[in-house]
């Protein structure tokens, strides 16, 4: 029977999960040829095509598939007790990303039971989604809490939390409406602080609760952080769209109103991307996913299932 080298089984399986030799080269620290020729053995060995290749990437044979299924949960398992068994609490670090509206507000405030969950220490980074998740393929982040649904190829994600948006303003600007014009009337009257130039969030808002654009809304300060919006917003510089979890304490505090409230709030399900493959074989990531889906579900709403 032929034997298989352990490195090349580990090679194909990572080419196999991303997608990529290239991807696949770094994430292992070898070298593109040396993870090509890796695969190009095992092929030999076992007499068998594994990947198609092309300009854009490999795509997996059936065999491939077949392979991968066979010999994924015994190269985790090693992985895994290797991972353990070279664990050193001053040494070894998760690194999370995530939008910083989201971490600061939902999860930062259980920060103990993130890292006693984890036994190793915990390193934060705010950034653009589309930004955290190739630091997410290219090994740089081990998770992200994503405000969208990953698409790359390599990655997995799983619904977390679904935000739930409301129309907020300070109190006064409520009592100076006349209360006599359609509800899109009387709104346009007050001025908007948003998150960027196109008013992102505000549209959709009002695509979904209106179905109209919000041609006729006029925006007098922009911020790119949700949490200084909402400081804005609480000054009275005008109205907004929020998720609840940034505004809900004010409201019951009277500081802010909810402007409208619509039979269904406009939602965005934020998603938990891991590299494929990693929650099986890494128990401390294992424990940070379940730690972080315990304090979102503790303080929110649980994801709209599929």
């Amino acid at each position: 029977m032929a034997t298989h080298n352990m490195e090349h089984l580990r090679t194909f399986l990572t080419v196999y999960r991303v997608g990529s030799l290239t991807e696949a080269a770094r994430m292992l620290g070898i070298s593109q040829p040396t993870a090509s020729t890796h695969v190009h053995s095992l092929e030999l060995n076992l007499g068998l095509r594994l990947f198609e290749r092309s300009p854009a990437g490999v795509t997996p044979t059936p065999k491939a598939d077949e392979l991968a299924r066979d010999v994924g949960p015994h190269i985790d398992a090693l992985d895994d007790l290797a991972f353990v068994y070279n664990v050193s609490g001053a040494d070894e670090s998760l690194h999370l990303g995530g939008p910083a509206e989201f971490v600061t507000a939902m999860l930062l405030p259980g920060t103990p039971e993130l890292t006693q969950a984890i036994g190793v220490r915990l390193r934060i980074r705010f950034g653009l989604v589309d930004d955290l998740l190739e630091q997410l393929r290219a090994g740089h982040l081990d998770m992200v809490v994503s405000a969208v649904r990953p698409r790359l190829q390599g990655v997995t994600a799983s619904p977390l939390f679904d935000e739930e948006f409301v129309l907020v303003a300070a109190p006064s600007w409520q009592t100076s409406l006349p209360g006599d014009e359609p509800m899109e009337a009387e709104l346009a009257r007050i001025p908007v602080v948003a998150y960027a130039e196109n008013l992102p969030i505000v549209r959709r808002y009002w695509r979904t609760v209106f179905q109209r654009r919000p041609d006729d809304l006029r925006s007098n300060c922009i911020v790119p952080d949700l949490r200084g919006v909402r400081a804005a917003v609480l000054a009275g510089a005008g109205m907004s769209v929020l998720p609840s979890y940034l505004v809900e304490e004010d409201i019951v505090a009277g500081k802010l109103v909810a402007l409208h409230t619509p039979e269904f709030a406009p939602l965005n399900t934020v998603y938990l991307a891991t590299r494929t493959g990693d929650l099986n074989r890494s128990h401390p990531l294992r424990s940070l996913a379940s730690a972080i889906e315990r304090l979102s579900q503790t303080s929110g709403k649980s994801p709209t299932k599929p």
